[in-house]
């Protein structure tokens, strides 16, 4: 089944992506030990490549289930949240990151369709975690470390966040499908947190 999308769409992914790094480099750049290290560029990529790359996956993961399905499905960027997210770090060691998200219609989907839309994003940013693991493990120290290091951390916690069942969060609709289900990712998720953490 092909992926439909369109211009505003892509238009709001690329804001997003972009506006979400910058935040994230500013919040390294300002606050962390890292940010006296490395140049504005290289932590621009570093968070472009995986703050970045976490939200906007986790995003599109819910998207193309969703069509898999027979949804109309489109991401569509919160301004205000977004500048919300780009001034604060200029302040304070926070972030409030909540780009957007993926708008989905379809009035005849079933709970446990629901519940698959829903578990895609958390997979999705395991999946990402154990991709950047590697990274981690085998990379000297350096910006490629901290690439590794970032990418793991950063997904793993959205997985986390994104599993608790409760308001318009991804747990709430996994959990009403499937208990088992949500068991086993909330447990595969802090299993990967708990590696990433022996290894700091």
């Amino acid at each position: 089944m092909p992926i439909k999308t369109s211009e505003t769409e892509i238009k709001h992914l690329l804001l997003a992506w972009l506006a979400l790094s910058f935040a994230f480099t500013v919040l390294i750049k300002r606050w962390m030990p890292l940010g006296y290290r490395e140049s504005w560029l290289a932590i621009f990529i570093l968070s472009a490549i995986t703050v970045g790359s976490a939200f906007i996956l986790h995003e599109l993961s819910h998207k193309f289930v969703a069509q898999r399905y027979g949804s109309w499905s489109e991401f569509r960027m919160e301004p205000n949240m977004l500048l919300l997210a780009v001034v604060i770090p200029f302040f304070v060691p926070f972030i409030f990151a909540a780009p957007g998200a993926v708008m989905i219609f379809n009035p005849y989907l079933t709970r446990e369709e629901s519940g698959k839309i829903a578990i895609a994003g958390p997979l999705m940013n395991i999946a990402l975690a154990l991709l950047f693991l590697p990274l981690f493990i085998l990379a000297p120290y350096g910006i490629l470390n901290e690439i590794g290091r970032f990418g793991v951390l950063i997904n793993t916690w959205l997985a986390l966040f994104n599993m608790i069942p409760a308001s318009v969060l991804d747990g709430k609709k996994v959990l009403a499908w499937d208990k088992r289900v949500y068991g086993v990712v909330l447990i595969i998720s802090l299993i990967v947190l708990a590696l990433s953490w022996t290894l700091t």
